[in-house]
């Protein structure tokens, strides 16, 4: 009996934990970018740079046409490419990636507006 209940507060202690790390992202989020609808994309994409922080395989498999891939694990890296002067569009399926990509584009004064 002590086994399941030791068992049973590990996963409430997890699911807690998880719920924390979500809520910080969700933070993270709203302080480092402004959410941006399908319609919006479609009539701007000519204007901004579109880029897909999901890995490479990912990539692969299906992204936005135009889009760029600059995967999560190099972005540290690489975020030097992103042009200043357009407006940039983060993408990822769960908005994880975009969220931490946002948050380290506004640390460095990079972009006006992030998506």
């Amino acid at each position: 009996m002590n086994i399941l209940l030791f068992l049973l507060a590990l996963i409430a202690i997890g699911l807690v934990a998880y719920g924390i790390y979500l809520l910080v992202l969700w933070v993270m989020r709203k302080q480092s970018a402004e959410m941006a609808e399908s319609h919006e994309i479609r009539e701007n994409i000519r204007k901004v740079q579109i880029i897909d922080v999901r890995e490479t395989p990912e990539f692969d498999a299906k992204h936005i046409l135009g889009a760029r891939s600059i995967p999560m694990s190099q972005f540290k890296q690489r975020f030097r490419e992103i042009r200043k002067d357009k407006p940039v569009y983060l993408y990822d399926d769960a908005l994880n990636y975009a969220s931490r990509a946002a948050n380290i584009l506004k640390k460095k004064a990079m972009i006006r507006f992030i998506s």
